[in-house]
């Protein structure tokens, strides 16, 4: 009688499908942030992984990174969060819904305690040339 030394990978193809799909679904639910509906605009795509986050969502509370912070607490956070990830600048992100004078709340905010690099995020409408 002859020994069989084939290696099945039926079982180790069907646990791989199972783990590609379990990720695929998974994966939007890991982005992190805050949700906001960026206004369209001609934009350029930008690497937000050089850069802090702070939201303004349609409520107008403010976000650093996923943490809600009053107008107050924006200045010491944004600063220590910094130094800590040596971020390169401050991008903002605001719900079209917002109020504008919010913005002029953070970017003055974030002025007066020295962050000079600070840019606000838009979603690009494709049109760029």
């Amino acid at each position: 009688m002859a020994v069989n030394a084939e290696i099945n990978v039926v079982s180790l193809i069907d646990v791989m499908m199972l783990l590609m799909i379990v990720f695929m679904i998974a994966a939007p639910m890991m982005q992190g942030g805050v949700e906001v509906q960026l206004p369209k605009a001609d934009v350029q795509p930008l690497d937000a992984k050089s850069g802090l986050i702070v939201s303004i969502d349609r409520d107008g509370r403010i976000f650093v990174d996923r943490t809600e912070v009053s107008l107050d607490e924006l200045a010491g956070s944004v600063k220590s969060l910094m130094a800590q990830k040596r971020s390169e600048g401050v991008y903002v992100r605001m719900d079209e819904e917002a109020r504008g004078g919010v913005l002029v709340r953070v970017f003055a905010t974030l002025i007066a305690a020295g962050i000079e690099n600070v840019g606000l995020v838009g979603e690009p409408t494709g049109t760029r040339r």
